[in-house]
């Protein structure tokens, strides 16, 4: 059934083509090996097929048919920009161990994404959304071919047998078993977790609720005020990982409500849903989220340009937010506050948004657990493309996502301009599909018509600016004077005092000018370990090892490159008459750093005596192997100083006896975000055995 896919799967309409390019079988036809190159076309935003110069990618897939084990396995790896993007996959299809009429599937991948172009984080998103669509796809495709050979009449294939050399060994050594007909396998067995002895007992399955627990019933009127319709199964879910949460986590216990969101958000999967929720209430607590509305004031610049603001509610009781995006100056916004404030300010309006679900919540009667967002594009044009404050919105979308699952009842998007199309482009990869789904999109004046806004929305509260009669209090946003204006440097102090530690130190690398850090090491085996964040520019991080201490660096050591330093500091150790090899040696190799990146790392120290740790400019090479201009490039071009990079840095020596972990270090991976959401996404790199990940 599984060959029955190729040479092409009108099931897969991805799948173009493919082409054999080698196959084998063994003499006694017990083994078949067959290669083949296939031909994909990725479900990938045109622009960004664009920029790599591909309409289609290649795989290379090994089938290995083993008719003595019985089994199939299947192995796949990209041949497409190998060097930039690592893919492997491995599928097998073997006999159960207890019951030789049930078929196992096991399926596996991993993605190593070490650069593309600067949409690594798109990329990554990509290839999650179709390995997962293909696993949902593989069940029904194989039982399309299974019905295929049904209906011609093939309802089993005979169990394959050695030559036969001697009669009576082969018939008492091997004795054939009767073959059995092929039965359906029951839809309960193929859900994700469940191991082989739970196919074939799946009433005990753990994730049943056991009946006639004490804990396993909650109020009935309870749960129809507060939370809405649930399954018995559903509820189980909830009181088990509320119960859980009180049991292990240290802190405040979120309430019921928020507990059901990240559930549905992952379709009540607790162990999932367990993952992602934990991972959130860190972040709450070590940003302070909670204390966000009573501890924060918005700037001034916010209040007066941000043209956002909640409006009333829409006919289901949901809290109505209003944003003219059209009419804000995001760049104004960026230059004027930096990525954090703006982060900072939108966390702040949904914190708000989830006060005032339970505010209607209490109002309506009824469970109101979402709010509605009315997004109006009218005056958005392309300086609203300006890729900062892109990076930005992806930014903000990607920490929303991961902490604010099931909040978004429904998003209205009236007066859609030609430019719109292009800003999707780029942003709908970082949406969840089942947030896609809320989605309605009115082009021109389509949502005055039927199916239009008054489906939603009271005429009484539709605001002025779209035709009502209700005043709306949100601010009509408009330009950013420039003299609000603040320098980078401002702006990436400022970042520092929102949400960061006084441990970090913050450094700047210059052309020719480096900053080093020495660490003594007295006991042989102790462990140098790192964390920075490269703010600014691109920069090559080294560690060198020297016997002999370096000569305390002078107060005008930036005096001879004609460079000052406004912010950060910046100090170099290694004298320049010192030479590598005699002086000092290079303990690991160079690392190169991307602008954006988040490095932690590890070193594990050979002798005593004194290590330097450098951060030093990376100049990027031009790229020979195209004429198409390089993404990095172009932004590095437009950069105020290019000369000039930042980074942020903390360094901790500890004894080989207190460190737990790998050894194996300089192994890298990509994340592109700051600290503030790095407690909520996770690394590009599958592999878990470095101790460095960006």
């Amino acid at each position: 059934a599984y060959e029955r896919r190729f040479p092409t799967c009108p099931l897969i309409p991805m799948f173009v083509a493919s082409d054999t390019v080698n196959e084998y079988k063994s003499e006694d036809e017990a083994i078949h090996v067959i290669e083949r190159r296939c031909k994909l076309d990725i479900d990938a935003p045109r622009l960004l097929k664009k920029i790599a110069g591909v309409d289609y990618v290649y795989f290379v897939q090994k089938n290995s048919l083993n008719r003595r084990e019985r089994t199939l396995h299947i192995e796949a790896y990209n041949e497409t920009f190998s060097n930039r993007v690592i893919i492997n996959e491995h599928c097998s299809y073997t006999v159960h161990p207890d019951n030789e009429d049930w078929t196992c599937f096991e399926q596996s991948a991993s993605l190593d994404i070490k650069s593309f172009f600067g949409f690594e984080s798109t990329v990554e998103k990509i290839a999650m959304k179709q390995y997962t669509s293909n696993i949902k796809k593989g069940k029904e495709i194989i039982e399309y071919y299974l019905k295929q050979l049904e209906e011609e009449g093939i309802t089993f294939v005979p169990r394959w047998t050695p030559p036969v050399t001697c009669k009576l060994e082969s018939s008492t050594s091997h004795p054939r078993r009767p073959v059995s007909p092929a039965i359906n396998i029951p839809d309960s067995a193929t859900k994700e977790g469940l191991n082989n002895k739970e196919i074939l007992n799946t009433s005990s399955s753990p994730s049943e609720p056991t009946a006639g627990t004490p804990d396993d019933k909650l109020d009935a009127d309870y749960i129809k005020r507060y939370l809405g319709d649930l399954t018995p199964m559903q509820e189980s879910c909830l009181i088990r990982l509320r119960q859980w949460l009180q049991e292990t986590h240290k802190g405040k216990i979120p309430k019921d409500e928020h507990i059901l969101r990240f559930l549905r958000a992952r379709d009540f999967n607790i162990d999932k849903a367990r993952e992602i929720l934990c991972q959130s209430l860190t972040w709450r607590k070590q940003h302070q989220v909670d204390y966000i509305l009573d501890t924060w004031n918005p700037p001034q610049v916010l209040q007066d340009y941000y043209a956002g603001g909640w409006h009333h509610h829409d006919k289901d009781g949901r809290p109505l937010y209003v944003l003219r995006l059209g009419q804000m100056d995001t760049k104004g916004l960026v230059r004027a506050l930096g990525e954090e404030a703006l982060l900072r300010y939108v966390l702040s309006i949904n914190e708000e948004g989830l006060r005032r679900c339970e505010e209607n919540t209490k109002v309506f009667g009824r469970p109101i657990s979402s709010w509605t967002c009315l997004v109006d594009l009218e005056g958005l044009n392309m300086r609203h493309l300006w890729r900062p404050g892109v990076k930005a919105l992806l930014r903000i979308i990607e920490v929303v996502e991961a902490n604010y699952p099931e909040t978004l009842g429904r998003l209205l998007i009236l007066r859609a301009p030609r430019v719109f199309p292009v800003l999707w482009t780029l942003v709908s990869p970082f949406i969840d599909d089942n947030t896609r789904k809320k989605f309605l999109i009115y082009a021109g004046n389509d949502y005055q018509g039927p199916g239009g806004l008054l489906d939603y929305i009271d005429k009484e509260i539709i605001p002025d600016f779209l035709g009502g009669e209700c005043m709306c209090e949100v601010p009509e946003g408009g330009l950013v004077p420039k003299s609000l204006y603040r320098t980078a440097e401002e702006l990436e102090n400022e970042d520092i005092k929102l949400w960061t530690e006084t441990i970090y130190q913050s450094a700047s690398v210059f052309k020719g000018a480096p900053h080093e850090v020495l660490i003594q090491i007295v006991d042989a085996s102790s462990v140098i370990t790192w964390d920075f964040d490269v703010c600014k520019g691109d920069i090559v991080f080294n560690i060198f090892h020297s016997k002999r201490a370096p000569q305390p660096p002078k107060k005008d050591s930036l005096g001879a490159h004609s460079i000052t330093s406004p912010g950060g500091n910046n100090v170099q150790l290694i004298d320049k008459v010192w030479q590598l090899g005699r002086d000092y040696s290079m303990v690991e190799s160079p690392l190169i750093c991307k602008e954006g990146e988040s490095v932690q790392g590890s070193h594990v120290t050979r002798w005593p005596g004194f290590y330097i740790l450098q951060w030093k400019f990376h100049s990027m090479p031009a790229c020979a192997t195209t004429n198409l201009p390089r993404v990095d490039d172009v932004l590095a071009s437009l950069q105020v100083s290019s000369h000039k990079c930042k980074v942020m840095y903390y360094t901790e020596v500890i004894g080989s006896e207190d460190f737990r972990g790998s050894m194996t270090s300089l192994e890298s991976s990509h994340s592109g975000f700051s600290q503030l959401s790095a407690a909520t996404t996770s690394s590009s790199q599958s592999h878990s055995s470095s101790m460095i990940s960006r």
